[in-house]
């Protein structure tokens, strides 16, 4: 089994402390893999839901609309969660920590069009309030990477 975890050191680590991120996490993320995205609700139990994910620099990008349960999350709490899987090989994986940095407009859709091109090989194809789109820029604060000894051979 391969394993690298990682951690910023940092009594602030959203604070000018950026965390690189391995080549293995950034292969995963560069590629059409799915990503699970957790947040907070007010009681402060989780809220996931699977995500496109793409890559600027070593920070993770996410696009949803403003009205999302995601969006409403992360305004009150920035700090999210990532678990991303390989799609060759699922037993290859990313879990990572973080919290957005930054709410990116994007009414054109221009981050939005360019990951579902990644996964879809389309541009983006809901197009109603291109005003809500939002694009989070996620700071890792925290990432794990592993592979795992199995092969995947469902019954």
């Amino acid at each position: 089994m391969t394993t690298v975890e990682l951690e910023v050191q940092s009594a602030e680590p959203w604070r000018g402390c950026r965390m690189m991120l391995s080549d293995e996490i950034k292969t995963l993320i560069r590629g059409a893999n799915f990503a699970h995205f957790a947040t907070l609700m007010t009681d402060g139990s989780p809220q996931v839901a699977p995500v496109w994910v793409d890559l600027e620099g070593d920070s993770i990008l996410v696009c949803t609309g403003e009205g999302s349960l995601k969006a409403k999350n992360t305004r009150r709490d920035p700090r999210v969660g990532l678990s991303i899987i390989g799609m060759d090989n699922p037993y290859k994986e990313a879990q990572l920590r973080g919290r957005i940095v930054e709410r990116r407009p994007d009414p054109e859709f221009k981050t939005m069009d360019r990951i579902s091109r990644k996964y879809t090989g389309r541009p983006f194809p809901f197009r109603d309030n291109p005003t809500q789109r939002v694009v989070f820029v996620i700071q890792v604060d925290r990432a794990r990477y592993a592979v795992l000894p199995f092969v995947h051979a469902p019954a």
